[in-house]
C-alpha cells in the first residue's frame, strides 16, 4: 500500500498528519478558488460555475454559493441540484460531505467533518481525523446552525437556526436546540 498517503488516511477517517505537504497544497488551492469565487460578480454565473466545477467533487444543476463561502479542500464535497448557501457558510471537508437535491443552507452555517484527538500528545503532533457528513434531499438548515462530524440527516429535515446537531436524525423531522432534538414530525 505505497499509495496509502495522508489524504487517503484523512478520507478513511483515520489519524492523519494535517501538515502533510500535499494536504497543505490542496488547502491552499481550495482557499484560492474560494477567494476567486467570493470576489466574482454575482452576474457572472458562468464564471462562478466554472470555479465551482474546479472546487467541488460533484454538483448538480442550479447551485448557488453566496459570498464568504469557505471550505478546507472542496474536492470532498458533493451536492445535488437546486443547492443554495447563504452568506458565510463554512464546510470543513476533511471527509466526504454529501448533500442531496433541493437543499437550502442558511447564513453562517458550519458543516464540520474535522475532528481532533482527545489525546494531547496526538493533538500536539498535528494529528487529526474526520467523520463524513450526509444531508438528504429537501433539507433546510437554518442560520448559524452547526452540523458536527459523523452526522447523517435524512430527507426533508429542517434544522432550526442556531442548533448544534451532534447526532443523526431520520427523515421528515424538524430539529432544534443545543444539542438538537426532534421538536416536530412532518
Amino acid at each position: 500500500m505505497n499509495n496509502y498517503n495522508e489524504f487517503n488516511k484523512m478520507l478513511d477517517g483515520k489519524l492523519y498528519n494535517s501538515s502533510d505537504e500535499k494536504l497543505i497544497k490542496m488547502r491552499l488551492q481550495a482557499a484560492k478558488l474560494c477567494a476567486k469565487l467570493n470576489a466574482t460578480c454575482y452576474k457572472s454565473v458562468k464564471k462562478r460555475n466554472k470555479i465551482i466545477d474546479k472546487l467541488f467533487k460533484k454538483h448538480g444543476e442550479n447551485i448557488w454559493l453566496s459570498r464568504n463561502f469557505a471550505c478546507d479542500y472542496g474536492v470532498n464535497i458533493s451536492v445535488g441540484k437546486n443547492f443554495y448557501t447563504n452568506y458565510g457558510v463554512v464546510i470543513l471537508d476533511v471527509c466526504k460531505v454529501t448533500i442531496g437535491d433541493n437543499c437550502l443552507i442558511g447564513p453562517q452555517v458550519g458543516i464540520y467533518t474535522a475532528c481532533h484527538p482527545l489525546d494531547r500528545a496526538q493533538r500536539t503532533e498535528g494529528l487529526e481525523f474526520g467523520k463524513p457528513v450526509t444531508i438528504g434531499n429537501d433539507c433546510w438548515i437554518g442560520g448559524n446552525a452547526v452540523i458536527n462530524p459523523g452526522v447523517t440527516l435524512g430527507d426533508n429535515v429542517i434544522v432550526g437556526s442556531g442548533s448544534v446537531v451532534t447526532k443523526s436524525f431520520e427523515s421528515n423531522v424538524v430539529i432544534a436546540g443545543n444539542p438538537a432534538k426532534i421538536i416536530k414530525r412532518l
